[in-house]
């Protein structure tokens, strides 16, 4: 059960309505971590920006790969359950890549240094070591794709953050982190 009620849509401040309102246009459902988040219009509002920002960067495969190795540092059963789904359906990730994935690997090369530094800095909170740097970089990642995937685990860490405080009702196929 949910520690922070989940609003019905009518029921989110004003400022959140049109924000909620692109998202089911966008994905034609409004997930509930969307309505949760839609508590705090601000709060809404920056997510939505820092992921259509970074929507624009690396490959979707990536993104996704990244957001279930995130989820799975983070024991976010939310963010695996959709991300599980999108990698599955939008990415179009297998199932053995998304077994590597939680656990920060990936079957291709490059994607793996990108999806290996990303548990990393999850893991080690941005303390990552020299080699993670060197490896990302051997793998032909700039500093600004650098940054850009501590970016991706920022906006994952935080809905993974937002979901386990919340423990936000699952609104996809379920999977459990514990389950790795």
């Amino acid at each position: 059960m949910s520690r922070i009620t989940l609003p019905a849509r009518d029921a989110v401040p004003a400022a959140s309505a049109p924000l909620l309102d692109a998202v089911e246009k966008q994905l034609g459902v409004i997930p509930n971590l969307y309505r949760l988040v839609g508590l705090s219009p601000a709060a809404l509002q920056g997510l939505l920006a820092l992921n259509g920002a970074l929507g624009k960067v690396l490959d979707v495969k990536t993104r996704e790969r990244i957001a279930l190795a995130v989820a799975q540092v983070n024991g976010c059963d939310y963010c695996l359950s959709a991300h599980t789904y999108l990698g599955l359906n939008l990415a179009r990730l297998d199932a053995a890549e998304i077994a590597l994935n939680r656990r920060g690997r990936s079957g291709d090369p490059v994607a793996d240094a990108a999806v290996a530094f990303a548990s990393s800095v999850a893991r080690e909170r941005g303390r990552v070591g020299d080699a993670d740097l060197a490896a990302v970089r051997a793998a032909g990642f700039s500093d600004a794709r650098i940054v850009e995937i501590v970016a991706l685990v920022a906006e994952n860490v935080f809905t993974n953050f937002v979901n386990n405080v919340a423990r936000t009702e699952i609104d996809f196929p379920v999977v459990l982190a514990a389950a790795a």
